[in-house]
């Protein structure tokens, strides 16, 4: 019988988290998450959850704002 041996792939790093609310984009850089090598998958932090939601719903004012175009797909 083989046996598997699981190899562990998750790094930490930091990335930027982005969201649309509201018809408008949120961006948040340098948010500590848990990356998986293979899939791209992110995975956060409770306590990082709580403080992305504090930051799209609170008051703070944004560091810098930018605008970007949007395109319809068309086939």
């Amino acid at each position: 019988m083989r046996t598997h041996i699981w190899k562990e792939t998750m790094v930490e790093q930091k990335v930027t988290y982005t969201l649309e609310v509201d018809d408008r984009f949120v961006i948040i850089v340098n948010v500590p998450a848990r990356v998986c090598l293979e899939t791209g998958d992110r995975f956060f932090s409770p306590k990082t959850v709580e403080q992305l939601q504090q930051t799209i719903w609170g008051q703070r004012k944004p560091r810098r704002i930018i605008q970007t175009p949007v395109f319809e797909f068309a086939a």
